[in-house]
């Protein structure tokens, strides 16, 4: 049983002066009923989930974006610490190398575990565990 095309094309699409635009607000923009009604629930289902601020909240809200905010003084600090990066260490035997085999010395090379600096939040632990 198939049911992807349960809409005939001239009731999606029906023949007539309607704008592209028209059509698109009658089905689920502003301008229709259908589209106006699942708004209003949306917003009326927000409003059922929203928990209004307690004193507690208000309080504590300054408090909480002054970590944020930037200042002169906090501008010397950094916000965002640097995880740490360990650096791994290679050593390349002697070899010949290229294609007239010419000696190359063997030599240590250092290069970082991963291949971006990552950086922590506020407040993120950033020493190794």
């Amino acid at each position: 049983m198939l049911a992807g095309c349960a809409t005939s094309k001239e009731k999606l699409l029906p023949h007539g002066d309607n704008t592209m635009m028209d059509v698109w607000q009658q089905n689920a923009g502003d301008g229709g009923g259908a589209g106006q009604t699942a708004r209003r629930q949306l917003l009326d289902a927000r409003q059922n989930l929203r928990r209004s601020l307690t004193e507690t909240d208000v309080q504590a809200a300054p408090a909480e974006q002054t970590r944020y905010t930037r200042t002169a003084r906090n501008e010397v600090h950094r916000q965002f610490q640097r995880l740490p990066n360990p650096d791994l260490v290679m050593y390349v035997y002697p070899h010949l190398a290229g294609t007239d085999p010419v000696p190359v010395p063997g030599y240590t090379t250092v290069f970082p575990l991963y291949q971006r600096v990552q950086y922590a939040m506020p407040g993120e632990r950033t020493e190794a565990y």
